[in-house]
């Protein structure tokens, strides 16, 4: 399948002439992290909303792409009896029929009342990433914070879909969230790596220049094996070296400013206070910065990522054979016990009878206290004891009945 990016948020820093020749698809009313917001609720905001959905069904209908994925819906703020994301969802897939239409969303207000199935497929799943993230970086920096050392809310990302489900998070100084585990697992899409988290950190490194191959490993195995939905970043699959730094192509003026303005961003971390160190960042106008983030194919013929490569493959075709075919059998989330710092046990039900349990050790110690397991399908790292004992960075999926 094919999946287009689509940004119904805000209207380019550039080029962008709209607001002289229509300046009615832009309101003061809301505002946006780019400027003025676009008028899907105020006068003569029907134009505006008819405009965005011909857009959408155009992708479909006139391309044929298999879904869409809407960028920053937490940024459209609309105020009409039907928000335009539900009018967009209905009508495109009203325009579909029985064509399996995908419409997936960013959202980092984590909302679960977009992801009913007659609405959206899925949303990417930052909380996944962030509690992995921490368990292997300890960082504890920007949004990172509010999940460093929060085994209860690796658990609950894991097992329920998000992390945050209601409850204050420090760093925005609010609520964020709503109740998911009433949702197929499914609609939560997981991963480790994305272009906006390497590619938002200064030098853009990978997951894989933060922590050791036996972290990484350990991580994959968790959310490439999840009932959740996981999404590969390019390269990941053989544990490519290069960074994926930001990168752009403006007009003087704005590229000045976005130089600018990101080196000043920086200047809020600690590790970047010092001038000099911001002025190692690479510039995203140059050439070179974009280069070094193209994928280097030749580092397949290595022995070491070869291996990983076959690694990441196996991996993939016991997903195929054993938790793709659980899909039909969940009917939602699961649940989850802290057995220690960064230890839990998640377990989905799947009948009276049948569980899909996963044992994870993301620490750096042994630890025990785990439940026994009577089947397992595949194990990262090592245990003992009949699965209850996990030595550090161990994972163990196991289908269990009772």
């Amino acid at each position: 399948m094919v999946f287009l990016d689509v940004v119904y948020n805000h209207f380019g820093p550039e080029g962008n002439y709209l607001s002289l020749y229509a300046p009615q698809f832009f309101t003061d009313r809301h505002k946006t992290p780019w400027g003025a917001a676009i008028n899907y609720d105020g006068p003569q905001s029907r134009a505006v909303r008819e405009f965005v959905i011909q857009n959408a069904l155009y992708w479909i209908k006139e391309f044929h792409f298999d879904g869409l994925r809407l960028d920053a819906v937490h940024s459209i703020v609309d105020d009409s009896p039907e928000h335009i994301l539900k009018e967009l969802a209905r009508r495109v897939r009203a325009e579909a029929g029985d064509r399996h239409i995908h419409l997936i969303l960013e959202n980092e207000e984590n909302q679960a009342r977009w992801l009913e199935p007659e609405l959206y497929t899925a949303q990417w799943n930052d909380d996944v990433h962030h509690v992995l993230h921490t368990a292997a970086t300890d960082e504890a920096s920007g949004y990172y914070r509010d999940y460093q050392g929060d085994t209860e809310k690796l658990g609950r990302a894991l097992a329920e879909g998000f992390a945050f489900q209601g409850e204050l998070m420090s760093y925005r100084g609010r609520p964020r969230g709503e109740k998911s585990i009433h949702l197929h697992p499914g609609r939560f899409i997981a991963f480790l790596q994305n272009h906006d988290q390497i590619g938002n950190r200064a030098f853009g490194e990978r997951i894989g220049l933060l922590t050791t191959s036996d972290t990484v490993r350990a991580l994959t195995a968790v959310y490439q094996l999840l009932p959740q939905t996981p999404m590969i970043f390019m390269g990941e699959e053989w544990y490519a070296s290069t960074p994926f730094p930001f990168f752009c192509d403006f007009g003087p003026d704005l590229a000045e400013a976005v130089r600018k303005g990101r080196r000043e961003e920086f200047s809020k971390f600690p590790e970047f206070r010092d001038p000099r160190r911001r002025a190692e960042i690479p510039d995203p106008q140059a050439e070179s910065t974009f280069a070094s983030a193209k994928l280097p194919w030749d580092e397949l013929q290595d022995l070491e990522r070869e291996e990983w490569f076959d690694w990441f493959r196996r991996l993939l075709a016991t997903r195929k054979e054993i938790i793709v075919p659980l899909h039909e059998y969940l009917e939602q989330g699961g649940s989850f016990q802290v057995v220690g710092p960064g230890c839990v046990s998640v377990k989905w039900q799947l009948s009276e009878t049948a569980w899909l349990v996963l044992a994870a050790n993301l620490s750096h110690v042994p630890v025990t206290g785990f439940p026994p397991v009577s089947s397992p399908f595949w194990i990262e790292g090592s245990a003992g004891d009949g699965g209850r004992l996990l030595n550090r960075w161990t994972v163990v999926w196991s289908l269990e009945q009772s």
